[in-house]
């Protein structure tokens, strides 16, 4: 559903809560299924939560809502989220476009891009945003040497972690923009 402006009103609500105050936006990605316990600790000091793709299960969105609030929670589809619906039911979009003070936040799986997408064709695909979010490949990547800058939250569960799961905490504010990466252990808490 969009506003009069041409943008859903729960996008509106960060634009605003953000240029009243600092936002902060946790962001995670490929948890096919599962959280682990400390990205979810991490998420649990968020405003917002940012999931690019790969969440396989209602539950996992569930349990992000119980963090920060079903309407605060921005999903969109993976490669394995076939026929994948967000905690209202309705179906996960392929990308999402998130306007906050400062620039726009765009957030997409990244599959559609190739196994390991060229930071450059993303950045060519959203010249206009400031930040662009993508998961699929389940590496942590933080590339703020251009603009927009381009993120990677790595994989938040057990499937292919590699160096360990993790996650990316965004702050908005006033001052400007800024990015956190947290890495862990793999937990084998369930």
């Amino acid at each position: 559903m969009e506003s009069k402006s041409g943008v859903e009103p729960r996008f509106e609500e960060a634009a605003s809560t953000a240029s009243r105050r600092t936002i902060k936006i946790g962001i995670l990605s490929d948890t096919h299924g599962w959280i682990d316990p400390n990205v979810r600790e991490i998420l649990a000091d968020a405003d917002w939560i940012v999931h690019a793709g790969d969440v396989l299960g209602a539950s996992v969105l569930e349990t992000l809502g119980e963090l920060v609030g079903q309407r605060r929670v921005v999903a969109v589809a993976g490669n394995n989220d076939v026929g994948g619906r967000d905690a209202n039911g309705d179906s996960l979009p392929v990308t999402a476009e998130i306007p906050l003070p400062g620039g726009t936040l765009v957030v997409t799986h990244g599959d559609q891009f190739g196994a390991s997408p060229a930071h450059g064709r993303l950045r060519k695909a959203w010249p206009e945003a400031r930040t662009v979010v993508y998961g699929h490949t389940h590496r942590l990547v933080c590339d703020q040497e251009a603009l927009p800058w381009i993120l990677n939250p790595g994989a938040a569960g057990r499937t292919r972690v590699h160096e360990g799961p993790s996650c990316l905490m965004l702050t908005v504010g006033s001052a400007g923009w800024t990015v956190e990466t947290h890495q862990f252990e793999l937990s084998n808490e369930d």
